[in-house]
């Protein structure tokens, strides 16, 4: 595809969703971030992709050179997707490419910021975390509430979100991923490539060996309650998490699966899907999908 008003567009929406980063939209706008860019490359040549992406380049130097780097960080995860996209690769495919794209780039951040910049990530958290809780620490609003906020506790809590940080960054990644394809794919089939799609919700299914990283994520938790290290810690507060999420996907597609099997209303699977995120117990349905033959058994007894 040639320059075009709808890839000059494309070109527009990529600058101004750069141009929010260091505004309070970048708290929504970060997971729209790749999308341009991955239309982009998958819909153009590179020799034309480059062009389309020269004058956003030019603009964001004028504007400040921070931009440049925005760039370059959101256009890698884009240009892997896209490449994808055009190879016809599946889509659980092109979301691992996109997600660790972009988790390997959040890494290679913190290790350029700590070993160029000095950067303490632990520091910039607790400065954080201590002024997002200064309002409970205030002498008035412990006297009206009865509840005291003591240094202590922000130090947990601190420290608390410090280990928490390999999950996030995975979390994130994976979830800007998933809605650069959601929003990406129906584009691009209206511009005339044919992308593949994730398969229906109702056959998600995680591998088997979930459930035996579940019990090594048991063991972990046990030692690192009885070590006085961080490191145990940091891999329990981290690893667990990452395996109930499996276990929330494998229960929305059970969810998906007994809907459209029992033919219910549309609605009901979304919000049963809805609820496996508010209410914790739910997973236990995952778990038990995945270590028993739960949907054939329920096929066969409905035939």
């Amino acid at each position: 595809m040639k320059f075009s008003f709808k890839t000059a567009v494309w070109s527009a929406a990529m600058l101004l969703l750069l141009l929010s980063l260091l505004t309070p939209l970048s708290v929504l706008s970060i997971f729209f971030m790749i999308i341009p860019g991955v239309i982009l490359y998958a819909s153009l040549s590179v020799k034309s992709f480059i062009w389309h992406l020269l004058p956003v380049a030019i603009v964001l130097l004028v504007v400040h050179p921070i931009y440049l780097l925005f760039m370059l960080v959101f256009i890698l995860p884009a240009i892997a997707m896209g490449n994808a996209y055009k190879k016809q690769k599946s889509a659980l495919f092109t979301l691992m490419a996109g997600g660790g794209t972009m988790l390997a780039e959040y890494l290679l951040l913190l290790l350029i910021g700590s070993l160029i910049f000095q950067f303490d990530l632990s520091t910039y958290i607790k400065d954080v975390v201590q002024l997002t809780i200064e309002p409970l620490t205030n002498s008035s609003s412990q006297m009206i509430n009865g509840f005291v906020w003591t240094p202590e506790m922000t130090e947990d809590v601190a420290k608390q979100t410090q280990l928490m940080i390999p999950f996030a960054l995975v979390v994130t990644s994976m979830v800007m991923a998933f809605i650069t394809h959601v929003i990406a794919r129906p584009i691009l089939n209206v511009m005339g490539m044919n992308v593949p799609k994730l398969p229906p919700a109702r056959e998600w299914r995680m591998p088997r060996s979930l459930i035996w990283y579940y019990f090594l994520a048991l063991i972990i938790e046990v030692i690192s309650r009885q070590s006085d290290g961080t490191y145990w810690k940091m891999i329990a507060m981290n690893m667990s998490p990452l395996i109930n999420l499996g276990f929330m996907i494998q229960a929305i597609g059970f969810f998906f699966f007994l809907s459209h099997l029992k033919r219910w209303n549309p609605v009901i699977p979304y919000l049963l899907g809805a609820a496996v995120f508010f209410i914790g117990p739910l997973r236990i349905v995952g778990i038990i999908d995945l270590a028993f033959p739960l949907r054939e058994a329920i096929s066969k007894s409905k035939r």
